[in-house]
């Protein structure tokens, strides 16, 4: 059985980014391919699609979430419209790989799951509108493959209810918080809402963002999310569904080489005695000792205002002027050095 720590997704690694080219590529195969390097180029850790049949999983009645098309009169139509053949989307997978990409696709019917399968799919996620779906959810949590789950569109009596599935089939799953609106305002982001999924069902969470802007998946990153998945396109005015609640691929190349910045904060333990002792050399230029105040003359008698405290450190030590004050000058002194024991009759 195939488990997150094996696939990189876990406490010890760094937040597991997934790329969600979804449905940018409006069913153009060779935009998809493209969009692969552009995630890859970026340096994300997978990139998910959405795999659609129409046949299987759709009727003439099914409504758009949003009136985006010129060119389908019904949904159906648009999801038969970008449908890719089982080699074209072995192709995409294999070029994911080629690319050091794990490559997912989000399946809608138990006929996408079949063949998912057949080319290898090794890690599911699933849209928050599956999460109650009885009947793929069963097939899915039956192939020993570790589930990632949108909770968008749920209450924690239904999230619990997925949960207890999972934990029947012993599949390891995680949950990430989604918001479904698109694109998703800051206010809605909900990013509490990681620590109480983490409270509740002790698993891997994350954040599942639509808001097309990088402050959520930043602040996810630095409140412990395991897993942040982003939309991604090339330009939010393309055409689609999912564009406005995008990021560009320039702006996930930002957010891979800051999640990768965080990760360097998060990991390293700095001691703060050991800090301090590599730093004797420069704390010593910063320091401050005994020098006087004025040029004073051989057998004056040290009074506790012919001394001042200048740069740099190791000299004779501020703390110590009590020690020196009556104290007599074997010599001339100026007031442009340090003082030394050697100019004091001890």
């Amino acid at each position: 059985m195939i488990q997150f720590n094996q696939l990189g997704i876990g406490s010890q690694h760094p937040c597991y980014i997934i790329c969600e080219i979804g449905q940018a590529h409006d069913g153009s195969v060779g935009l998809a391919h493209s969009m692969i390097d552009s995630a890859a180029d970026a340096g994300v850790n997978a990139v998910k699609f959405q795999t659609h049949l129409a046949s299987e999983e759709s009727t003439y009645d099914d409504l758009f979430r949003v009136r985006f098309s010129y060119v389908d009169k019904t949904r159906y139509d648009y999801w038969k419209r970008i449908e890719f053949t089982e080699s074209e989307w072995l192709g995409l997978a294999n070029h994911a790989r080629d690319r050091g990409l794990e490559f997912i696709s989000s399946p809608f019917s138990l006929a996408a799951i079949n063949m998912l399968q057949r080319i290898g799919t090794r890690l599911w996620k699933i849209g928050s509108g599956e999460l109650l779906n009885i009947t793929l959810l069963e097939h899915l949590l039956n192939t020993n493959r570790p589930v990632i789950a949108s909770t968008g569109l749920h209450s924690w009596e239904e999230i619990s209810s997925f949960v207890d599935s999972a934990k029947t089939h012993s599949c390891e799953y995680a949950l990430l918080q989604c918001t479904s609106s698109y694109p998703t305002s800051l206010e809605q982001v909900g990013i509490n809402l990681l620590a109480e999924i983490n409270k509740k069902y002790g698993c891997l969470t994350g954040l599942s963002d639509h808001s097309g802007v990088l402050a959520p998946s930043l602040f996810a990153i630095a409140n412990g999310a395991s897993i942040l998945e982003v939309h991604c396109t090339y330009d939010r005015k393309m055409f689609g569904p999912d564009s406005s609640s995008s990021l560009t691929f320039l702006e996930l190349e930002q957010l891979v080489r800051l999640r990768n910045d965080f990760y360097v904060l998060q990991t390293s333990i700095v001691d703060k005695d050991s800090s301090a002792l590599k730093r004797l050399h420069t704390k010593q230029l910063f320091d401050r000792s005994l020098s006087p105040r004025t040029d004073l003359k051989a057998g004056h008698t040290m009074r506790p205002d012919d001394f001042s405290s200048r740069k740099p450190g190791g000299g004779i030590p501020v703390a110590l002027l009590n020690l020196y004050v009556g104290k007599m000058l074997k010599h001339d002194v100026s007031s442009k050095r340090l003082f030394k024991n050697e100019d004091f009759l001890l």
